[in-house]
């Protein structure tokens, strides 16, 4: 069961701003009733300013509470104000949503900026949050920019979807993004072993050990340092308990070895100092 602030329970239960304005200055709408939510904003705008922004909602109770607060945060605040508003900033002014309900305030976002482009009478262009980080946003639910996914894969070691989810929360809401971030995956992640410079595949053995294998050998309070490399021969000292262990060599072949060939390069061989 989702856990509700107590702002989201109330805008469900007292929604402000409910309807539509005759005479609109400007309607944008998000979602579609296929997906379970479709949301309809109204704005009366008078010398640059938001004089009044009512909404029409079918969906959850979160879709009404985001909704119903973004028209609060409109009012009063100008076009040029109105535009840098952010999902996630729609969530915060309800102390938050369930990851599973983020769409909620994506969807708000996206009604306003229909609104806004059609008042403006042109596409006024990208989110605030990707100019601000100079990177395409994948996941609006979660602002997880392009870059974001690709450091996960490059220096994570991600390897999948969950893997991405996991490290970054992308699409753990919707799931819009699910497509653009397989085909980053795709992208990153079909680079050949082979094609490794020594210097780069010592650098990327090297991160394995100290983000994957050293992490898991810890929670035993064992460890294991890099001594060197020799092409495909991977030299290592076991540390703390691991270096005493009477399962030692298991631990070599069974754990390290298998995260390096299944990380790096399947040619890998690993062998303690």
């Amino acid at each position: 069961m989702w856990e509700y602030s107590d702002k989201v329970k109330e805008h469900f239960k007292n929604p402000k701003n409910v309807g539509e304005i005759e005479n609109a200055d400007c309607i944008g709408e998000a979602g579609a009733l296929s997906c379970g939510d479709k949301l309809k904003l109204y704005l009366k705008i008078e010398n640059n300013v938001i004089k009044d922004a009512k909404f029409q909602t079918f969906g959850c109770g979160s879709a009404v509470a985001a909704s119903s607060v973004l028209t609060e945060m409109l009012i009063g605040k100008t076009v040029e104000e109105a535009k840098k508003i952010t999902n996630k900033q729609i969530a915060d002014e309800l102390d938050g949503l369930p990851p599973e309900k983020m769409h909620c305030s994506v969807m708000g976002r996206e009604a306003l900026e229909d609104a806004l482009k059609n008042y403006l009478g042109e596409d006024w262009g990208e989110l605030e949050d990707d100019k601000e980080t100079e990177s395409p946003i994948i996941c609006h639910c979660f602002q997880v920019s392009e870059k974001d996914i690709i450091d996960a894969i490059e220096n994570k070691n991600a390897k999948t979807l969950d893997d991405i989810t996991k490290l970054t929360s992308a699409a753990l809401a919707c799931g819009r993004c699910k497509e653009n971030i397989e085909k980053i995956l795709k992208k990153y992640t079909k680079k050949d072993p082979a094609a490794l410079s020594p210097v780069q595949k010592i650098i990327k053995i090297n991160n394995v050990v100290e983000t994957v294998i050293n992490p898991e050998l810890n929670k035993d309070f064992g460890g294991i340092e890099l001594v060197d490399v020799q092409n495909n021969n991977v030299i290592v000292k076991l540390t703390g308990h691991c270096s005493t262990c009477n399962n030692a060599k298991l631990t070599l072949k069974n754990f390290v070895e298998t995260k390096l060939k299944e990380l790096v390069d399947d040619q890998l061989i690993v062998s303690e100092e």
